[in-house]
């Protein structure tokens, strides 16, 4: 029988495990036992030993290894921190306590208490005093020589996961690290953090295709947020300078290693920026983050290396692109010569496609996946920028950047468009292009626009995908290593 996942509840071991607590209960001991006062864990008692040698200690955890010679056993519990051996003996227990640790089955959580010593073989070990089941385990762990390796189990039972690959668990403890470290990065700049909607009556502030849910008092759909961005704008308008914002939001895409359908965003807004200064705390900010968590800016992921140290190269999309595809921007006439270009590169391109949307067109095929080093791509088309303020010296483009590392974007920022007037418009056009069957253009948002014409102080803006960022400091091949339960399809 494999033991890859979880075993069904007609399993013959699931059957005694349940036999084996009825047993317990006949006796008058609860097996799933209250409150334990765990003094130590196991990295401090390993750490410690000098200190902590003959003193009592308490440690609980799950059961993950045991064998009995006749009146002593070994056994090994694993708990937050790792594991750590603990000796008992009939001698120091008495026949009916060593009679339940010999009952106990592997993945039982127990608690121990006793003395810290050191055993014939040199293994710091817990002689056990003090026996107390506190959890009957009535599913049987992976099979432990080689744990759990199936990747969609994995996935689905996170918790297997957890238990049987510790160093998952690091990862996780890492995720939570790097978002407490970009909070206090913030805070220490005077930013405030708020939160928003997660209901939205407008799809808008991304391109992307829009989860729909339904309100039944108010009988009307309401749309899963796909971006922080426009109630965050609207504190601006109320006031606020500086506001961020690092919650869930959800697109209705595709799943991939990059992509999950509910995923970490960060945002922020600040009063009286453009996005060059975007740019300064992005770099800032992330090398921070890392240098913190890695203790150093130089990394490797997947193979590749890649130094965070500032200052990070600055390049427009049309650079970038004559760069690597030697196509340029500026030699075509006309649309259609952009178009005949990009089908020469074999990027297909819309027939009404313009020479602007053909050049993002063109980068996001051949050139991003290229862009290993930390690069922010600068001089994005109007076109595929309908928040972004325009550059006064070339109003096709606007004042945004990508921050693209490993060949994938990592943030993206504007300084945003404050117009009410020209807002409009642009959500307009969106709404166009929907119409013709662009499932990911903007709607028009009443609301936002009447915000707007409260007036808002020119502002930068910025979003960080926070599990891409984490999926670099911690060499994650998937976004599914980063998230703890990944969406999934339900197994038939």
């Amino acid at each position: 029988m494999s033991m890859d996942g979880p075993l069904q509840d007609s399993s013959e071991q699931h059957r005694i495990r349940l036999e084996k607590t009825e047993a317990l209960r006949r006796l008058g001991l609860d097996p799933f036992d209250g409150r334990f006062t765990q003094t130590h864990h196991a990295d401090e008692i390993l750490a410690g030993y000098t200190e902590l040698e003959n003193r009592a200690v308490a440690v609980a955890g799950r059961l993950m290894a045991k064998r009995t010679m006749g009146k002593v056993s070994f056994a090994h519990i694993q708990d937050l921190s790792g594991q750590i051996q603990v000796y008992a003996r009939v001698d120091d227990l008495g026949e009916e306590t060593y009679d339940l640790w010999k009952a106990l089955d592997l993945g039982d959580i127990i608690g121990v208490e006793g003395k810290v010593f050191t055993t014939r073989t040199g293994e710091i070990s817990v002689h056990t005093e003090k026996l107390t089941l506190l959890s009957k385990a009535l599913r049987p762990l992976p099979e432990k020589w080689h744990g759990l390796k199936d990747i969609d189990t994995r996935y689905r039972s996170r918790h297997l996961d957890l238990i049987a690959n510790p160093e998952v668990k690091h990862v996780f403890i890492t995720r939570s690290r790097i978002i407490q470290e970009t909070r206090r990065y913030l805070s220490d700049r005077g930013f405030l953090e708020v939160e928003t909607p997660t209901l939205h009556h407008v799809a808008a502030g991304a391109a992307a295709k829009p989860f729909i849910t339904h309100h039944n008092a108010l009988d009307m759909d309401l749309y899963m947020r796909i971006a922080l961005e426009l109630h965050l704008k609207r504190l601006i308008v109320g006031g606020f300078e500086r506001v961020f914002e690092i919650g869930r939001v959800f697109r209705n895409e595709g799943i991939s290693t990059r992509h999950n359908p509910e995923f970490t965003l960060m945002e922020l807004y600040q009063a009286y920026a453009d996005y060059r200064d975007m740019m300064d705390l992005t770099e800032d900010l992330i090398r921070s983050v890392c240098l913190t968590i890695r203790g150093t800016t130089r990394i490797s992921y997947q193979g590749q290396e890649v130094d965070l140290e500032t200052p990070w190269r600055r390049a427009t999309m049309t650079e970038l692109v004559k760069e690597h595809t030697a196509a340029d921007y500026d030699s075509w006439q006309d649309d259609a010569s952009a178009r005949r270009a990009a089908a020469d590169l074999g990027v297909p391109v819309k027939k009404e496609d313009s020479r602007d949307r053909v050049l993002y067109e063109i980068f996001d095929a051949l050139v991003e996946d290229k862009l290993i080093q930390p690069v922010f791509v600068i001089g994005y088309p109007l076109e595929v920028s309908p928040l972004a303020k325009p550059l006064k010296e070339n109003p096709r483009l606007t004042a945004r950047f990508e921050l693209f590392i490993t060949g994938r974007e990592f943030a993206n920022a504007y300084s945003e468009l404050n117009d009410p007037v020209e807002q409009r418009q642009r959500f307009m056009a969106q709404a166009k292009q929907m119409a013709s069957g662009d499932e990911e253009a903007h709607q028009v948002d009443e609301d936002f626009v009447a915000a707007l014409e409260q007036g808002m102080p020119p502002t930068g803006g910025l979003g960080v995908g926070m599990d891409r960022l984490i999926m670099l400091l911690t060499d994650a091949a998937s976004i599914r290593d980063v998230i703890l339960f990944p969406t999934m399809r339900p197994q038939a």
